[in-house]
């Protein structure tokens, strides 16, 4: 052989063994990356065990809960929470909802330990056969794993961790125990966290009262909640509640003439609705920022505190619907504005299915108001044809007759020229005079939504206790609480405080004044001359007079007797804390007040001479019932004509009084201040009850019993006040616009705001005894001449019986050369 074939010899052999230790090289780099594949994957799977978080803190489940705010009788008036949830002994849920629930999610429950291999293979298949995911194998053990244990990311990794878990967990803990845990934690809808709060929210009962139908029922939920609710989708609920029953069947949990019976079964569809929060916001809103400052949110929200407050639920209840009523009474007031806006034929189906969207209920609420779409019109009939969601009924002419004339038209497009026309696609606001049947038959009544705001603030003037708060029409419209945000001139609702501080100047009810005009340099070019707001002038009259009939005149000419910063100062000493202009359009309301801070100044003429803090709550404990926080409350003390000091408590019980009582831990700063005298403050209620009786204030004359007040109405009419007291209530309500425009018509304080709280105040104390104001004992009574302020003799024309505090009341009679108290000021 020679060197040249040798050579080709070993090319043949080199391709040969290059092969092989290139293979013998992807081999070892495959083993060595398995290798490296499978130490990475248990490593990760130890640093998985590691960061797990304990199944141990499941024995103590302490999920979040809502805090309940309750009312001065103990009654649930709010709640707060992220999650509405009560949680609820597995003892106290009847076997056969465990059943239904096990039946319908995990019927392999009581056999596997945390995963259900089988129901894994099943899924697996039934999802291939349908090529998506139409069956999910998670068991129950798994879904308290995913939720109290883990984030709610959809990787690979939590379902390695929930599978971990879901072992775990059924070593540590039984199936009760589990079952106890799930039942609570789970979301089934309508805002309803846990089977006891689905119980109420869907069928108005607890959960052991349940029947079988309405179990099957909530066990269906799970899988989709809102698809399934019974309120909005009532069919698909139906038709998932038989799917649960024939589960319950194969399981052998019920026969299958029980599932049938409970198929058949009628269901009320309707919630346990426990608190009106509409009618409560404002009050509850207050309590929350107080409660979020001191506590923080997370112990607000999900701690289960237990809050104790001054509300009364009748007040507030009263105070919500005067104020809605009153306001809408006033809108109507100023006509119809026209639709809403004007649908093609097109939107309509779009614009209803939002609608109902937002319904809460299978059937409209009377009284409610939803925004409706004409869809039919009879001209002839004067009566319209109205779909509200799904729903449709019938607005008859008498019930739009305050609109006034209104063409209807049988044509769709937005009307030229006709504002009031309501053509086919309109949109109005009605309010449900007849409830639908089956979603037909609904009887409407065309409403309208204010344009303008009220406030009312309502307070126990023997301690200070808030009673009932709206700070608006609408909270979810508005959340700026007018009754303590707002500052708005009083008009003459500021005027007793001027002629409080005039009283205790030594001025009386029966100083004669002279209502004539009058100027006063105001330091520009015009001089200023204030007005009487009827432009009526009447001569001598007296401060009484005067106050019952709000002369502006007089006003301002007892503010410069007694001196604008005397006036500051004495408002100030009543609670007034907002700036106050220093200068005489004070008299007349010219500086800015929050209608808490008029109402407070009024509880002291009410509690007789007292300046009192107004508070909200009372208690707070927590999920334990450990006390948190807790005030005695505040009383005044009372004098009787028979001159013994009684302690009147805030349930209204007189007790001794006892200078050594100390408020509780907490409380010193709302102790009553006693600020000005009991016949000062025992002057003012009578002179305000004139106002009541024969004055601007006579529609609170309808309450029925003794009652003092005043009205208040601005340049314009640009706010409408009247605030008023009996000697258990003191209120204030104020009405107008945020933007400051006039209220026209019928806005002044005794036709828009006096209305409202005289329907609040009769609602509001119903059942409360009729109570007359006490008449210190440093208070005599004299029978004078209005027209000169003298003594008048029994039996003289024209004369009346006037108080004074003793020693202020005048010693002469008409033509007598001595003067009395009742001489004449300019």
């Amino acid at each position: 052989m020679n060197v040249y074939q040798g050579r080709q010899n070993l090319n043949r052999r080199a391709p040969r063994e290059t092969g092989r230790g290139l293979g013998r090289v992807v081999a070892v780099t495959a083993a060595l990356a398995a290798t490296a594949a499978v130490m990475a994957l248990v490593g990760y799977f130890f640093y998985l065990l590691a960061t797990l978080p304990k199944v141990d803190r499941l024995a103590d489940y302490r999920p979040p809960i809502v805090s309940q705010v309750f009312g001065d009788d103990g009654s649930l008036v709010g709640e707060f929470y992220i999650e509405r949830r009560t949680v609820v002994p597995v003892e106290k849920i009847p076997r056969q909802l465990i059943q239904a629930f096990v039946a319908a999610e995990d019927s392999n429950f009581y056999q596997h330990k945390g995963i259900d291999y089988l129901g894994i293979v099943r899924a697996a298949f039934k999802n291939l056969i349908s090529l998506r995911k139409k069956e999910g194998a998670s068991t129950i053990t798994q879904q308290v794993a995913k939720s109290m244990l883990l984030t709610p990311e959809k990787k690979f990794s939590r379902k390695l961790k929930e599978a971990i878990l879901a072992k775990r967990m059924e070593d540590r803990l039984s199936k009760d125990e589990i079952l106890y845990i799930y039942l609570n934690q789970i979301y089934l809808g309508a805002g309803a966290y846990g089977v006891q709060l689905a119980a109420e929210s869907y069928f108005a009962k607890d959960v052991d009262k349940l029947n079988l139908a309405e179990m099957a029922m909530l066990a269906g939920l799970p899988k989709a909640p809102n698809s399934y609710s019974p309120i909005k989708h009532f069919a698909k609920a139906k038709e998932r509640q038989a799917y649960v029953l024939e589960r319950m069947v194969k399981e052998g949990y019920i026969t299958q003439a029980e599932a049938d019976r409970a198929k058949n079964t009628p269901l009320v569809i309707r919630s346990l609705k426990k608190v009106n929060s509409d009618q409560s916001a404002y009050f509850l809103e207050q309590v929350r920022i107080m409660l979020e400052e001191k506590y923080g949110e997370d112990r607000l929200y999900k701690q289960g505190l237990k809050i104790y407050t001054t509300m009364n639920a009748e007040m507030q209840k009263a105070a919500y619907e005067g104020v809605v009523n009153g306001l809408k009474a006033l809108d109507k007031r100023q006509g119809f504005r026209g639709a809403l806006k004007y649908l093609r034929e097109n939107e309509v189906d779009d614009f209803c299915k939002r609608t109902e969207d937002g319904i809460d209920g299978p059937v409209l609420k009377t009284g409610a108001t939803y925004q409706g779409v004409v869809i039919g019109a009879d001209p002839a009939k004067g009566e319209l044809r109205v779909r509200v969601g799904d729903r449709s009924g019938v607005l008859p002419k008498k019930n739009m007759a305050w609109a006034g004339k209104v063409a209807l038209l049988q044509s769709y497009g937005r009307p030229e020229g006709k504002e009031k026309a309501l053509p086919l696609g309109a949109v109005i606001e009605v309010s449900v005079v007849t409830p639908d049947a089956n979603k037909a038959g609904a009887v409407f009544a065309l409403d309208q939504e204010p344009d303008a705001q009220a406030a009312l603030f309502a307070m126990d003037p023997r301690s200070g206790a808030v009673r009932a708060m709206i700070g608006g029409y609408d909270f979810k419209r508005s959340q700026f609480n007018r009754a303590m945000q707002a500052r708005r001139n009083p008009g003459s609702a500021f005027k007793p405080i001027i002629y409080a501080a005039a009283v205790d100047k030594g001025l009386t009810p029966a100083t004669v004044f002279d209502d004539s005009p009058v100027e006063y340099d105001s330091g520009k070019d015009k001089a200023w001359k204030p007005k009487n707001y009827d432009n009526i002038y009447r001569g001598a009259v007296t401060m009484r007079e005067a106050l019952t009939n709000s002369i502006n005149v007089v006003s301002v000419k007892i503010l410069e007797q007694i001196g604008v910063g005397y006036a500051i100062d004495y408002a100030k000493k009543l609670g007034i804390s907002s700036p106050l202009d220093s200068n005489l359009t004070l008299a007349l309301g010219s500086s800015s007040l929050t209608p808490m801070e008029l109402t407070s100044a009024y509880a002291v003429f009410a509690s007789g001479g007292y300046r009192l803090t107004p508070y909200f709550i009372t208690r707070v404990t927590d999920r334990d019932g450990k006390v948190l926080e807790e005030i005695t409350p505040p009383a005044v003390p009372v004098f009787t004509s028979a001159t013994s000091a009684v302690r009147l408590t805030a349930d209204g019980n007189n007790r001794p009084a006892d200078a050594n009582t100390k408020p509780s831990e907490g409380s010193s700063s709302l102790a009553p201040v006693p600020v000005i005298s009991p016949d000062t403050a025992y002057i003012m209620t009578n002179l305000m009850e004139s106002v009541v009786t024969s004055g601007t204030g006579q529609r609170a004359k309808a309450l029925g019993r003794p009652v003092a007040g005043k009205t208040g109405t601005t340049n314009d009419m640009k706010d409408a006040w009247f605030v008023g007291y009996v000697p258990q209530l003191v209120a204030g309500v104020w009405v107008g616009y945020d933007q400051e425009r006039s209220l026209g018509a019928g806005g002044s304080g005794g036709q828009a705001a006096a209305p409202i709280w005289t329907d609040f105040m009769q609602r509001g104390l119903a059942g409360v005894p009729v109570q007359n104001f006490t008449t210190p004992d440093n208070i005599t009574f004299a029978r004078i001449n209005p027209r000169t302020g003298k003594l008048a003799k029994d039996g003289s024309e024209g004369s009346d019986v006037e108080c004074f505090v003793s020693g202020t009341e005048p010693t002469s009679y008409d033509g007598d050369a001595a003067k009395g108290g009742g001489d004449t000021r300019e």
